[in-house]
């Protein structure tokens, strides 16, 4: 099996690592900063629906990946579920069943 040399493999899954040369930064936990071809939501307010989204599914997706489903950097989703959190809004929009 040949491999490209950006390709990382886990188990049997093969994830494609993004280039590190094409102006993207990461934090010091390894979490993409913000850049606009990959957060163009990064600032707006969160719809219900993406509020609904991010409660329902946090437990089984990765922060990386529903950062980038929703178009905001893994620091903001993890903020936001911790003030949904902190406000006892989290269980609602999980159960909101409203669009997922």
């Amino acid at each position: 099996m040949e491999m490209n040399p950006n390709e990382i493999v886990h188990g049997e899954e093969a994830f494609v690592e993004i280039e590190h040369d094409e102006g993207i930064e990461y934090d010091e936990q390894g979490r993409m900063k913000y850049h606009p071809e990959f957060h163009p939501n990064h600032g707006k307010r969160f719809s219900i629906e993406e509020l609904e989204y991010m409660c329902k599914f946090y437990e089984y997706d990765s922060v990386r990946t529903m950062a980038l489903a929703l178009g905001r950097t893994e620091a903001t989703i993890a903020s936001k579920v911790r003030e949904l959190r902190q406000a006892g809004k989290f269980e609602y929009y999980k159960n909101l069943n409203m669009f997922w």
